[in-house]
């Protein structure tokens, strides 16, 4: 790579980057010592930005719609789109000189308050300086300038002597916007995530039937049957497994996934087991399709459908259908009924839940297995598309990580 120019480039630009201390290239602008105390909830049109909701992202990329405190009356300088303002004091390094920045008109008059250092942009595009303070070029520059033990400063004099390559204006601005478009496309999906697991938490609660009632309050189509209630040990057959012993080379490293509780919705494993493990060990087999029921630890509850043939621990329960019940409408069951099974089973954190206790749970169920099907097969289709949602989710936040590294230097 040439040092003087970074591995992404928007096509032609060729300059090399000229090296420049960011205190030629910003003005100092004034900082309050505000605290909390000056808060109020009347409406006198000064918000102001403290240092704890810079690190909060309560202040982050700041518009009319930022949800700012609001501060008593005063004569304060008042910051302007394009500023920024840098957290100066963080309870660990990596938030030093957390930065936020202004990016339109305000209507309302806004100040830079405690542990805040603000900076006007004279020589340098404001977008671009925010998303390269947030580099890991900067953040170096932070870890080798900051200060304290338990809570870590940064000067004015250190932030000013920052020094690096910077390309040309119109370059930083390209680089700057189009990062920012990248943000704004990850909260428009975010949004829409969010948007999608509160509707399937409505839906879960709507086309399940409600404590004491026979039928839910949504139903497909030509459905009217009374659902029927069922033990689970009814209908489906359950086991756990176990785990080879750990001390045992000849157990592990083999071609056989070993499912943990962590593991129950992948499709795939972090560790493999041999046949010797399996056949020496109370670990047994699921197939791909069976229910699988997370029993012990901080998965306790969690419920999900083996994408794979492979060995289940002792914290697994297996779940297998009697019958020609409809798996994926019981896994929803499972989820819908996590908090009350956990709150009755877990108390405090304490204790397990175990095949006994699962065998024993009453589910109702349609009694018509079209229905089973359908509501079964909505569900996946809901899951599905959240799943969408957040393969696009990471694939956008990979990209924008990537373009920090390789379009600065």
């Amino acid at each position: 790579m040439d040092k003087k120019a970074p591995v992404v480039r928007f096509k032609g630009f060729e300059d090399e980057w000229e090296q420049r201390k960011l205190g030629d290239m910003v003005d100092r602008l004034k900082s309050y010592s505000l605290s909390r105390d000056v808060e109020t909830s009347e409406e006198t049109g000064i918000k102001y930005i403290h240092y704890g909701d810079i690190h909060t992202k309560v202040a982050d990329k700041i518009t009319r719609k930022s949800n700012l405190p609001t501060i008593k009356n005063g004569i304060y300088e008042s910051l302007q789109k394009g500023d920024l303002i840098l957290a100066d004091a963080s309870e660990d390094y990596q938030g030093i000189a957390t930065p936020s920045i202004i990016i339109e008109d305000m209507a309302f008059q806004i100040v830079a308050g405690l542990h805040t250092i603000a900076i006007r942009p004279i020589e340098v595009d404001s977008i671009y300086l925010y998303y390269l303070i947030n580099t890991q070029t900067f953040r170096r520059h932070g870890y080798r300038v900051g200060t304290g033990m338990k809570v870590f400063g940064i000067s004015v004099k250190n932030i000013m002597n920052f020094t690096t390559l910077f390309p040309s204006y119109e370059e930083q601005v390209k680089t700057g916007s189009l990062l920012l478009r990248i943000e704004k496309t990850i909260a428009l999906h975010q949004r829409k995530l969010e948007t999608l697991k509160q509707l399937k938490k409505g839906f879960l609660q709507k086309l399940f039937p409600k404590n004491q009632e026979n039928v839910p309050e949504i139903r497909f189509a030509n459905f009217q049957e009374e659902w029927e209630q069922r033990k689970l040990g009814e209908i489906t057959e359950s086991y756990s497994g176990g785990t080879p012993g750990a001390g045992n080379k000849m157990y592990y490293g083999g071609n056989i996934p070993f499912i943990r509780s962590g593991e129950i919705n992948d499709d795939k494993t972090e560790l493999f087991i041999t046949e010797e493990g399996l056949n020496n060990s109370s670990a047994k087999m699921v197939s791909k399709g069976d229910i699988l029921y997370a029993l012990y630890g901080a998965t306790s509850g969690e419920v999900g459908i083996s994408k794979i043939n492979g060995a289940i621990n002792q914290a697994i329960l297996a779940i297998k259908l009697k019958e020609d019940d409809d798996s994926y409408l019981i896994t929803q069951w499972f989820k819908k009924q996590k908090d009350s099974i956990i709150a009755t089973y877990l108390q405090g954190g304490q204790g397990n839940l175990s095949g006994s206790i699962v065998k024993e749970l009453t589910l109702q169920l349609p009694i018509d297995k079209n229905e089973q099907q359908k509501i079964g097969a909505f569900f996946k289709s809901l899951d599905d598309t959240i799943d969408l949602h957040q393969n696009k989710l990471e694939q956008l936040r990979n990209i924008k990580n990537g373009l920090l590294q390789k379009m600065f230097i």
